[in-house]
């Protein structure tokens, strides 16, 4: 292993100031949520199924990778946001042992109201999460 350089105060600093913000942005995140009715999770999932790249839904195992979860506890996110109507499965046309999970109108209409104040919330932040440069 690299002999890394000692760490200074500033760095330490910046290293707190950093993780500080992102944990604000986090719990700003969870109480959005929950003011909308769903879990924090139950958002991210949504936001994964709109942003992932290049088509409009997401593959349960694209959705794991996303939200750094084990695809066992996906399924089951995906069964709870389907009970609540936000999200629907459908079976592969190409492959019938994939299922891709689309978002249903009122999957749309919650994230959006979630993405709009998560996107005003980062704005107000101006430049909090600029990664600290530290020499290692």
């Amino acid at each position: 292993m690299k002999n890394a350089r000692t760490l200074t105060k500033p760095d330490f600093e910046q290293l707190s100031e950093f993780r500080y913000q992102m944990r604000r942005f986090e719990r700003f995140s969870e109480r959005a949520a929950q003011e909308e009715g769903i879990t924090p999770l139950q958002y991210l999932l949504l936001l994964h199924i709109k942003g992932f790249p290049g088509r409009a839904w997401a593959t349960v195992g694209e959705l794991a990778e996303r939200l750094q979860s084990h695809h066992h506890g996906v399924v089951a996110l995906v069964t709870r946001c389907e009970a609540l109507g936000l999200v629907r499965r459908e079976q592969s046309a190409e492959d019938r042992r994939h299922v891709h999970v689309h978002l249903e109108a009122r999957g749309e209409q919650v994230l959006a109201r979630l993405a709009a104040l998560h996107r005003a919330e980062l704005k107000s932040l101006d430049g909090a999460f600029r990664v600290p440069q530290i020499d290692l």
